[in-house]
């Protein structure tokens, strides 16, 4: 008897688990990360000279240029100044 419900259900109801399964993939997985990649664009934008900064290679540094798509900065503690993209830029 159980055989004969299973065989008789409906198709749709068989493609709810993956339904369910890609909806919470969504939600814990690609919107979370669709977030934080705005969060960076914005806090990108925002950055002004002077501002301190951690690069992701963990350079502590003050900006001294910005450019479209490049930054100046010198590093902390010392007279060395770097050219670095946007993009190599930690959210602090």
């Amino acid at each position: 008897m159980l055989i004969i419900l299973l065989q008789t259900s409906d198709p749709i109801m068989n493609l709810m688990p993956f339904v369910l399964i890609g909806l919470i993939f969504y939600f814990f997985m690609i919107r979370p990360q669709i977030k934080k990649q705005k969060e960076e664009v914005k806090f990108r934008s925002e950055l002004k000279k002077g501002d301190e900064i951690v690069t992701i290679g963990g350079i502590h540094a003050k900006i001294l240029e910005i450019n479209k798509e490049t930054v100046l900065i010198q590093a902390n503690g010392g007279n060395s100044k770097f050219k670095i993209q946007k993009s190599a830029i930690l959210k602090t």
